[in-house]
């Protein structure tokens, strides 16, 4: 068998460290003026389509006259929506 010879550490020079230290460092931030985090808005689900009323379960909007049954209608202020096929349907003043 045979030995290794061991591992001499090498030394840096003294102003490596500090170099490493500058590196390492972020650089200062500007100050951002004006942006804001999102809000995020909470998903709905399906339980948001019906209304529980007793023993009855009623639709809570419209579905699309194209499409048929399944295709629930965007509720905008003026108007209902199909978002799979585009239909618009406005509402009665």
């Amino acid at each position: 068998m045979s030995k290794k010879p061991p591992v001499k550490k090498e030394e840096a020079p003294a102003e490596a460290p500090q170099a490493a230290a500058a590196e390492a460092a972020p650089p200062p931030k500007k100050a951002e003026k004006g942006k804001r985090e999102k809000k995020h808005k909470e998903e709905k689900g399906v339980h948001a389509m019906y209304k529980v009323e007793g023993d009855k379960v009623p639709r809570a909007r419209p579905t699309c006259e194209r499409c048929g049954p399944g295709y629930f209608m965007a509720d905008h202020h003026d108007r209902y929506t199909c978002g799979h096929c585009g239909f618009t349907r406005y509402k009665q003043k």
